[in-house]
């Protein structure tokens, strides 16, 4: 049988915070309980927003914490990395268009609000579709509009269906998720096609991350089956650790942030105990190092709902 492998996959455009850290000590935990791979891939397409700042500091955060990892993770941007493998996911972008499932389209956010026919969905408007079959090529949108074009999904055929692991049985219509975005108008590959090339060729099987990117994985499915790839077969999306108050977390230098909470000294199996207490681990805080999680960890004991932070937990994290 076919190792697994998991991967941790930050985005350096901030400083992680706590919500980040969970995300990951619970995808290091699937992973290494059922004896599988770990793959570090630094998700830094986004150039304009990530600093190499935020990269050292998230490979600090993860090695404080307790997590390892057996391929990615150099000091410096290396295979691993998004930012090194612009031209790869250009070759499949190529590879869909040639097939008719990526078109040009010079649609900006505002003429999508702005069009009557687009409905909402789970990340704003639905794309209604205005560029299908308008271009013969980028070029050509280039000359008629004066506009770079972006490239996007042709999403269209049967409901998707997939299993996640905390979830059920998840259905996904196309028609409702829309044609989503390929390739940005500023020359940079978007998130979709970045992580189904990367978890394809560095042989990722199975993926967990926020309940927020749970229709993302029937975009991801579409371009698996477009590209003729693999895909992960074992999914799980997870419920949010929240502020006090249920206040969704962010990126940003507060004091939630780990690097924040490393330079206060703060004991790093504290962090992990409160992470896994939240998830529904254990039964209260208690100091604890990631690898004595493993032989109780099971994907069936995490919680259903998201959880939000009392200030009383906050006080134990931080008491040294």
């Amino acid at each position: 049988m076919e190792r697994e492998t998991g991967r941790l996959a930050p985005t350096p455009s901030g400083y992680l915070h706590l919500g980040n850290a969970r995300s990951f000590l619970l995808a290091w935990l699937w992973a290494r309980s059922r004896g599988g791979r770990v793959i570090l891939r630094i998700e830094d397409i986004d150039q304009p927003r990530c600093r190499p700042e935020y990269r050292a500091a998230a490979l600090a955060d993860l090695a404080w914490l307790g997590l390892d990892w057996d391929a990615g993770g150099e000091p410096v941007p290396g295979a691993h990395d998004q930012s090194t493998r612009i031209e790869l996911y250009r070759e499949h972008l190529a590879r869909l268009a040639a097939a008719g499932h990526a078109y040009p389209c010079v649609c900006s956010r505002k003429d999508i609000e702005e069009a009557s026919s687009a409905p909402h969905g789970d990340d704003g408007p639905v794309y209604p579709g205005t560029c299908r079959g308008r271009f013969a090529d980028a070029e050509q949108a280039r000359r008629v509009t004066g506009r770079e074009p972006a490239w996007r999904f042709r999403f269209e055929g049967p409901p998707l269906h997939f299993h996640d692991e905390l979830m059920g049985d998840v259905t996904a219509e196309p028609v409702a998720l829309g044609d989503f975005v390929l390739w940005r108008r500023d020359d940079l590959p978007a998130y979709q096609l970045a992580v189904v090339v990367d978890d394809a060729l560095q042989g990722v099987t199975q993926v967990l991350r926020g309940r927020d990117l749970v229709l993302s994985t029937a975009r991801q499915l579409a371009l698996y089956r477009a590209l003729g790839l693999s895909a992960p077969t074992r999914w799980a999306h997870v419920p949010f650790v929240q502020e006090a108050g249920g206040r969704r977390m962010a990126k940003r230098e507060g004091d939630l942030a780990l690097r924040a909470l490393r330079e206060l000294g703060t004991d790093p199996a504290r962090v992990v105990g409160l992470l896994a207490f939240t998830a529904g681990l254990l039964p209260a805080p208690a100091p604890v190092r990631p690898r004595e999680l493993l032989p109780a960890f099971d994907l069936r004991r995490l919680a259903r709902s998201d959880y939000a932070l009392q200030p009383q937990e906050l006080a134990w994290l931080k008491a040294t």
